[in-house]
């Protein structure tokens, strides 16, 4: 009896702390539907942010090779938006061309210079195979570009130049999609603050004034309003969501010394046995370590998760279940039996950084799709840029996560946002895409290769620009948490089986190291060559992070 009452105490507190961390409550887990008390609806429908979505016409004469001639759109007043990108019918066609963009700041007569915009953006997606990657709702779409506070654009798309066979033709169907992320979440003023804060340091815009045209009505883009879960008549969202998602964002103050990090008394530590395996403690200093480490955590779905000393987050690791349900993504590496935390983390896994969840940084889960894809384990974490430019500060990075959420999502036809984590220029890490941050969520982030994997993306454009290194040592204290739980070594090196792309055939077995550049698995800039040229530091940081 004594032994039957241990195992269920244990096995409800490890079911407590591996909840999702998500405000994401009302959605099911792709093979198991959460029980009636999580089913709550959605939030309030009138939660903040739009997307303009504005068809490209001809800018100039047609080529007679057979090329597409320029398209575009001249200068005109729009309704305000912060984020830019260009979206077309087929995801298979490539875009064989430049996008360039200049914006008015919102209420000023101040256009920017031509921006680019990144055209190679198919790469950063679904595997070829998976449900995602052949929905019928994907396009195609160029990178996102965050532009500030804007309310006049123009564009011009053109064509590479041509051989002796003319320019390839634009793909049909353009349209130029302005995303407004909308007021982010109220602040909160009973909790440590996670984010910090830094002067604003963008580019000042140019000054050139020129009359601008009347703007023509946008088409906006719109999720539809999801009907209530069946049984769930007497559901309303939270008291509080619907100020939380239309307070304005204020400016974040400076954050103040942070708490020290959670910790459990040794005793309450597994401690491997004879052979090497961890046992668990003792029932008692079981219910004692959780509650040393419950005192500091903050409540299911809450905006942003503290971090814990390297024994709490050891501790935890012990009692999480193995990650089940899963539905199981493409490529082998889905065939592969689970290991449960025991078998692979301990004792090397580095402490919990504290995480911004997607409550925190103002995520609508009403627009993403409800359920969860799991993949059975992360074997390696993919860095990548997010190529989105480097003019924003860190008080409105949880706006360019908005924006791009949107984008992927009701723009390019994504289930919901890309990456599995993202981090800003001052080193503040960003829950992605939904299910949990201590589960093998399946993201889509590197073509070919997110079974198996996590992919972070770093807040901005590196390809001439050097990273922060506040940045590196957030994916260096990310992957050792992470990976750890897995138990991978962030030296070492992974074998993953490709599910299809351009450097990789569909079946091909590549050796990565464990944390690896977007550009490893896939023929393109990303992470950018300076970021690139960082990762060996973080694998070494992300190392002795763990304890190795």
């Amino acid at each position: 009896m004594r032994a039957s009452l241990a195992s269920s105490i244990a096995v409800t507190c490890a079911a407590v702390l591996a909840l999702p961390v998500s405000s994401a409550a009302p959605a099911a887990a792709e093979v198991l539907v959460q029980p009636p008390a999580a089913s709550a609806l959605p939030p309030a429908p009138d939660l903040p942010g739009s997307t303009q979505s504005l068809p490209l016409g001809p800018l100039g004469p047609s080529s007679r090779a057979g090329g597409s001639g320029d398209q575009g759109l001249p200068r005109r007043d729009v309704k305000p938006f912060s984020l830019v990108g260009v979206v077309w019918d087929d995801p298979r066609a490539p875009l064989h061309g430049t996008v360039q963009v200049r914006t008015r700041a919102t209420g000023t007569d101040t256009w920017s210079e031509w921006q680019d915009v990144e055209t190679h953006n198919d790469e950063h997606g679904a595997d070829p195979d998976s449900a995602e990657g052949t929905s019928r709702a994907l396009r195609g779409s160029t990178a996102p570009l965050w532009v500030g506070d804007s309310d006049g654009v123009e564009i011009r798309v053109r064509a590479e130049a041509g051989g002796t066979g003319g320019a390839p033709p634009l793909p049909a169907g353009l349209r130029l999609e302005l995303v407004d992320p909308g007021e982010g979440p109220e602040a909160q003023t009973d909790t440590e603050p996670v984010l910090e804060t830094e002067p604003g340091t963008g580019t000042e815009p140019g000054t050139e004034v020129e009359q601008v045209a009347e703007a023509a009505p946008p088409q906006t883009r719109t999720a539809p309003a999801p009907a209530a879960p069946a049984g769930a008549t007497a559901a309303v969202a939270p008291a509080d969501a619907t100020s939380a998602a239309v307070a304005p964002e204020a400016p974040l103050p400076p954050a103040p010394t942070p708490a020290p990090a959670a910790t459990v008394p040794a005793a309450t530590l597994a401690a491997p046995s004879a052979s090497g395996a961890l046992t668990a403690p003792p029932l008692s200093g079981l219910l004692a370590g959780l509650g040393a480490i419950n005192a500091q955590l903050t409540p299911y779905a809450a905006p942003w998760l503290p971090a814990l000393s390297k024994e709490a987050t050891e501790a935890i690791a012990s009692y999480l279940p193995p990650f089940l349900p899963r539905t199981p993504a493409s490529g082998a590496e889905a065939q592969e039996p689970a290991k449960t935390p025991v078998q692979a983390a301990a004792p090397y896994i580095g402490p919990r950084p504290a995480i911004v969840t997607r409550k925190g940084w103002g995520a609508d889960e009403s627009i993403r799709e409800k359920t969860f894809v799991y993949t059975n384990t992360i074997k390696a974490a993919f860095v990548h840029h997010s190529a989105t430019g480097n003019n924003y500060t860190c008080a409105q990075a949880p706006s360019v996560l908005r924006s791009i959420y949107r984008y992927h999502v009701l723009s390019s036809g994504w289930r919901d946002f890309g990456y599995n984590f993202a981090i800003d220029k001052c080193g503040n890490i960003y829950e992605g895409r939904a299910g949990g941050v201590d589960k093998p969520v399946l993201g889509a982030h590197t073509l070919g290769f997110n079974t198996s994997t996590m992919g972070i993306a770093v807040l901005g454009t590196f390809s001439t620009t050097a990273p922060p290194a506040a940045s590196v040592t957030a994916v260096a204290r990310l992957t050792a948490w992470k990976l750890g739980l897995h138990g991978i070594n962030p030296k070492g090196s992974v074998t993953l089986t490709s599910g299809g792309g351009n450097l990789y055939a569909k079946g091909t077995k590549v050796k990565f190291n464990a944390i690896a550049g977007h550009r490893d698995g896939f023929a393109t800039d990303c992470p950018g060559s300076l970021l690139y040229g960082k990762l060996g530091t973080a694998r070494t940081s992300a190392a002795s992070y763990q304890g190795r």
